[in-house]
């Protein structure tokens, strides 16, 4: 299938590993020009190198996005001197280590930014120019548990509020050509993250956990989510406003 996106710019934040890194290659694959954000320089330099270099359009912004106004910053550096994004993909996400309900208010904040927040930062920038070519591909990796509401307290809630952010958006934008939508893997597999630790030193807890909410028995790989997150960004996702589409191995 020709997914008719060779050419267009495409921004992918958390970039630096996992998902995210396999969906920016994805992108390069398909001849996109790719830019990535996420913490750390020597990660998404290599990022870079993978995907062909800076040669073939592809750039990097290491950044800590958290802060306020640091999301703007980063999308304004990547676009002065040239042209705005036609696909954006956010992968920024994660429980924070949050676990107790009845956590302060400010660490429900910080999960909920980290989320969604700098998602909504984003957009503000990167919808507008879309809005005016008439075309443009917003992609939100969210989480199964936004449904199931399993492990971390805050995590899911952020989750179920990105897929209900997802859902407004699109309908606010549907007239525009602007396609909103979201992923929601289940538990994948990533060098360096949560369940690779839990792989590593606590084996029965991730046996226990395959066995009880894993139909397919075993965890995602990161190559397995990028093929829908393409299909959303491409010329086929006309018809695609709002879409969540799980991808989470028979979740249960």
């Amino acid at each position: 299938m020709d997914l008719g996106i060779a050419g267009k710019r495409v921004l992918v934040t958390g970039a630096s590993q996992g998902i995210g890194r396999a969906i920016a290659r994805g992108f390069a694959g398909e001849g996109c020009r790719v830019a990535v954000l996420a913490r750390r320089e020597e990660e998404l330099e290599a990022v870079v190198a993978e995907m062909g270099g800076r040669e073939k359009g592809h750039a990097c912004c290491a950044v800590d996005l958290m802060p306020p106004g640091a999301p703007t910053q980063a999308v304004r550096k990547l676009t002065e001197d040239q042209e705005p994004f036609a696909i954006v993909v956010h992968n920024v996400g994660g429980t924070l280590g949050m676990k107790q309900p009845l956590a302060p208010m400010e660490d429900w904040q910080r999960v909920w930014r980290f989320n969604v927040g700098i998602a909504q930062e984003i957009n503000a920038l990167v919808i507008p120019p879309m809005q005016d070519r008439r075309w443009g591909r917003v992609i939100h990796i969210s989480s199964v548990a936004a449904l199931d509401l399993r492990g971390s307290c805050g995590y899911g809630p952020a989750k179920a509020y990105l897929n209900a952010y997802t859902k407004v958006l699109a309908r606010a934008l549907a007239p525009s050509g602007v396609v909103v939508s979201a992923v929601l893997p289940g538990a994948v597999y990533a060098p360096g993250g949560h369940w690779d630790w839990v792989r590593d030193n606590k084996p029965a807890m991730l046996e226990d956990f395959l066995r009880h909410h894993h139909a397919v028995g075993r965890l995602g790989q990161a190559g397995e989510i990028v093929p829908f997150v393409l299909l959303l960004a491409s010329q086929q996702a006309s018809f695609a406003q709002g879409a969540l589409v799980n991808v989470d191995g028979g979740t249960m």
